[in-house]
């Protein structure tokens, strides 16, 4: 054996050693992956269902179009340039929209759940806000604001607020009192105590907050898009009632339910190091 050469024994005991490394990053991928087929389980389905029902002659599918259709209106979208124009339109909506709403719901959320002054103040008035219907916004905004792009955004905006509102007052409100107790036990300031013990507790009811009022966001969208607008999801789905075509009107609910998902996905991985220090029990049941 030359010199600077291990042993085969050394080598093969090495490789033994370095094997059972990446064995969890498989199981971590299988499971991904796993997920991922089961997620998708059901959709996929219901469609091939369909399919086969419309094939078979069980269904006309004049009102319902078979999924290939409506696959098929999608791609020629794509093709032509018009889905991106209509998703770059909608996505920077409601982009602008969320932003704005949910910092004011954070802030506002904040100070009414801890300050006794600022919730018997403001809270009153903004629940009975939260029962007004979003559409009931519409006239108003048009008429204060025009039929331009700062309505749409507004309304968003409105959405998105109360949902992120409701779940960061709650949150701090559902702060466990003897935390609280033990932060002062320990002599820790006011700063200290809000980023040690507050703001830990109220983080994964916050989260929570933003995925709804996200998804509130893209609902908003859709009675946003109905002022006047001519490009967006929401203006393909009132063209395709107008003009009777239902495959473009799937084609456009298809395009929300996949921005949607896609939205609330990066929401989640870009809020789970902050949630990395919880201990709960969804991983084990």
């Amino acid at each position: 054996m030359s010199v600077g050469t291990a042993p085969p024994l050394l080598v093969s005991e090495a490789r033994s050693r370095r094997a059972p490394r990446s064995a969890p990053w498989r199981r971590a991928g299988w499971r991904a992956g796993g997920r991922l087929v089961l997620g998708v389980l059901i959709p996929v389905a219901l469609a091939l269902g369909w399919e086969l029902a419309i094939r078979s002659g069980l269904a006309q599918g004049r009102l319902l179009p078979p999924p290939s259709r409506v696959l098929g209106t999608l791609l020629a979208l794509a093709q032509s340039g018009d889905l991106g124009l209509h998703v770059q339109a909608t996505l920077l909506r409601v982009a602008l929209g969320f932003a704005s709403g949910a910092t004011a719901g954070i802030l506002v959320g904040a100070l009414t759940g801890t300050l006794p002054l600022g919730r018997h103040l403001l809270d009153p008035s903004l629940q009975a806000l939260r029962a007004v219907p979003s559409l009931a916004w519409v006239p108003l905004f048009i008429l204060w604001l025009g039929i331009l792009e700062t309505p749409k955004v507004v309304l968003i905006a409105v959405g998105v607020f109360f949902p992120v509102y409701i779940g960061v007052s709650g949150a701090i409100a559902s702060v466990d009192r003897k935390l609280v107790e033990v932060g002062r036990i320990f002599r820790l300031s006011r700063p200290a105590l809000a980023g040690r013990i507050l703001l830990p507790a109220v983080l994964p009811g916050t989260v929570v907050a933003l995925r709804t009022g996200l998804g509130l966001g893209f609902l908003f969208v859709v009675a946003a898009e109905l002022m006047g607008a001519s490009e967006g999801l929401g203006y393909l789905l009132v063209d395709g009632q107008q003009f009777g075509k239902p495959d473009q009107i799937l084609a456009a609910i298809l395009a929300f339910a996949g921005l949607g998902k896609l939205a609330d996905g990066l929401l989640v991985l870009a809020t789970r190091p902050l949630l990395r220090w919880q201990d709960v029990s969804r991983g084990v049941l």
